[in-house]
């Protein structure tokens, strides 16, 4: 789905997952629980994955802005679970909650600090591009699973209001 065949709504444009490290792969359904996307893995589990960073989310909306200036990244390249699109991405801080399809809800844990083995994706090597020190609002996000289920492309993505 691109330009205009994207939904209007914001949504789940991919879902990624790998055997452990980076680029993942594109799904058409994963089934997510409390650990994460079923299939997924990540070869450093020490910074990564666990049930506090069970679900890595990035936006396509930045994604292709980091594209137009210049940077080699895709979706599922930086190492995003789910890849969402036409969210205000700034606004998504911890503590925020997502209804992703009829079923997944998602916390925002925390702010994801990119490693070396992103900047392969990045003009010049700078993953500092995509820190929330350096650049607020352009970093991946980690979330834990409140409520499991199937994801799909196309899902409608909400932010629940507390």
């Amino acid at each position: 789905m691109t330009g205009s065949n994207r939904p209007s709504y914001p949504h789940v444009h991919q879902i990624n997952v790998s055997d452990g490290g980076i680029p993942k792969h594109p799904l058409f359904e994963a089934v997510v629980g409390k650990e994460g996307l079923a299939g997924d893995a990540q070869r450093n589990r020490k910074l990564h994955g666990g049930p506090e960073r069970a679900v890595c989310l990035y936006s396509l909306d930045l994604i292709e802005r980091l594209q137009d200036e210049g940077h080699p990244i895709d979706p599922g390249s930086s190492g995003e679970n789910l890849t969402l699109a036409g969210l205000e991405w700034s606004g998504l801080t911890p503590g925020a909650k997502l209804r992703i399809g009829p079923e997944v809800e998602l916390e925002i844990a925390s702010y994801c600090a990119p490693c070396e083995l992103n900047a392969q994706w990045f003009r010049d090597r700078d993953i500092s591009r995509i820190h929330q020190n350096s650049n607020p609002g352009w970093s991946r996000l980690y979330a834990r699973v409140l409520q499991g289920g199937v994801v799909k492309p196309g899902d409608a993505v909400e932010i629940v209001k507390s």
